[in-house]
């Protein structure tokens, strides 16, 4: 077993490799639509929850003995999302349209696994990473966490403003409709063959849903009465197809009392078996399969929709950035993260930086706290953090305070005595544009009647533009970013260092300006970007003097 596992992932992580362009070595830090693609698929933050163990059912008071799973729901989630798409013309596929009450109502969508995995991924979306991105990442995180292959998984998805056109085929539809419904999305028989199997590795007929597919049961373990596709419906194997070929397969989709409605057993048998057979003999055909066919499913798009390179994990890479103005120093925090690393007491992560005087390394370095390891896929992966605090033993302080005049422009670091400087890019800084600590609120912490943000400006920075960045949904859902300008001061005004000025911006003295977040852009030099930083909040800053 342990054989077919590491095969498994083997052959899956050789499909990874090939799926990837000659522009692999294009993506390097910092990207920021890159950087939260890469974070939510490989680091899987607020997700993994969802899946540990992968028999984890969230809307149940009794979770793991319902009979379903969260993953399950992902997976159908994706592909009745993708299965509006029609070839012919370009329109429907993977674009969020399933949120939609519209769609969901209808007969081919029934059940509540959709409400239920939007109420799961939908702090997952914002705007680098679309609903429809985290509809396609919570599939193949469902695949890798639970058994399953490494699946390659682009963004950039673009989320529908409206439900598309009806397209899910049915149980009771005949071959032919299913053969037609999987051509219209751009697949073929055999093709249509695995993505069923495959995606029937996971989950059941649920009972609410079919009450005549899937009947009631007493089984304190299934507490929903769902007819599972195989005897192992929490986790990726090629189960469903040996139990298929052995004929001792559960499958109400297959082995139902109605023959209408036993819709698996007229796709599987299509070829005359000859694809499940291969499925069945090698679990390492199965996994590498599903790979390809899930990759494609989740990369059907409406036309025109243009998706990034593969995702994948950089090795070295800074996040959560902070830079704030305090006096005559900038506050340094954040954190690296090494991919592949375990925790090593032996270990010693240094810090080297470049700044404004030409001074580099040999005096600007400083030795960084181990901060903890993370695991994703199951435990297939491993990483481990370091924080930008320096590590001076018991005492000294905590957070990193650079000299505001000369600032920093790039950062290395040494992992002992090997440099991890991208390649030689190093990992640029800005340090032109930051919040500075005498941001305020006016009023009283039970009170506050408004605020003031104070923006510190290097004064050789020269923006055009400096605007506040406050996050919110549109009418349908969808992630938005609204600019607030910052108006040019009048007259300089000074801040506590001399290479930094202040510009301000008075908060509106409605509660949702108020208790909003904020993040900083700007324009300089005719380019547009957001600045590294924590997003600002009222209740984040100290009393206005």
């Amino acid at each position: 077993m342990e054989t077919h596992s590491s095969s498994i992932y083997l052959s899956s992580l050789l499909l990874l490799l090939s799926s990837l362009s000659p522009s692999v070595d294009a993506y390097t830090w910092p990207s920021p639509q890159l950087d939260a693609l890469e974070q939510v698929r490989w680091e899987q933050i607020g997700l993994t929850a969802f899946l540990q163990p992968c028999n984890t059912f969230s809307f149940d008071p009794q979770r793991a003995r319902s009979g379903r799973s969260n993953a399950a729901d992902w997976i159908r989630t994706a592909y009745h999302d993708m299965a509006t798409f029609n070839i012919g013309d370009g329109t429907g596929g993977l674009d969020g349209s399933i949120r939609f009450e519209e769609e969901q109502a209808r007969a081919e969508n029934v059940g509540d696994g959709f409400k239920n995995t939007f109420s799961a991924i939908g702090g997952t979306s914002n705007r680098y990473v679309s609903i429809a991105d985290a509809v396609a990442v919570a599939a193949v995180l469902s695949f890798s966490n639970c058994g399953g292959p490494e699946i390659p998984f682009r963004g950039g998805r673009v989320d529908a403003i409206e439900p598309n056109a009806p397209g899910v085929p049915e149980p009771q539809d005949s071959l032919d409709s299913h053969i037609s419904s999987f051509a219209r999305q751009g697949f073929t028989k055999e093709e249509m063959i695995g993505l069923v199997a495959c995606g029937h590795s996971f989950g059941s007929v649920q009972h609410a849903s079919f009450p005549n597919i899937a009947p009631e049961v007493d089984d304190p373990n299934n507490t929903q009465s769902n007819a599972h596709f195989d005897t192992t419906p929490a986790t990726f194997d090629n189960n469903i197809a040996t139990e298929y070929m052995t004929g001792t397969t559960v499958n109400p989709l297959v082995v139902g009392l109605n023959e209408t409605t036993n819709s698996d057993k007229r796709i599987f048998g299509s070829d005359g078996n000859v694809t499940m057979r291969s499925f069945a003999d090698s679990p390492e055909v199965f996994a590498s399969t599903c790979a390809h066919l899930m990759a494609r499913m989740i990369d059907t798009v409406p036309a025109g929709t243009k998706l990034t390179e593969v995702v994948t994990p950089l090795p070295v890479k800074p996040s959560n950035l902070d830079l704030l103005l305090v006096g005559d120093k900038i506050q340094l925090d954040g954190q690296v993260r090494f991919w592949n690393m375990i925790e090593d007491s032996s270990r010693r992560v240094r810090l080297l930086w470049d700044d404004h005087n030409g001074s580099n390394s040999a005096s600007n370095n400083a030795t960084l706290r181990f901060s903890r390891v993370g695991t994703s896929s199951g435990g297939r992966n491993r990483f481990a953090f370091y924080s930008f605090s320096p590590d001076t033993g018991s005492t000294g302080p905590t957070i990193m305070a650079l000299d505001a005049v000369a600032g920093i422009t790039n950062m290395r670091f040494a992992v002992d005595s090997k440099i991890e400087d991208q390649g030689g890019l190093g990992f640029p800084v800005m340090d032109d544009i930051m919040f500075a600590s005498t941001s305020c609120y006016r009023g009283t912490r039970t009170n506050v009647t408004g605020g003031r943000i104070d923006i510190a400006v290097r004064n050789d920075a020269n923006p055009t533009r400096i605007y506040l960045e406050r996050s919110g949904r549109d009418s349908t859902g969808r992630p938005t970013i609204q600019e607030i300008d910052v108006p040019i001061p009048k007259i300089t005004v000074p801040s506590g260092s001399s290479a930094y000025s202040i510009w301000s911006y008075e908060l509106p003295t409605d509660s949702a300006s108020i208790f909003a977040s904020y993040n900083i852009g700007a324009e300089v030099g005719g380019v547009k970007s957001p600045r590294s930083g924590f997003r600002r909040s009222i209740d984040q800053l100290e009393a206005c003097v």
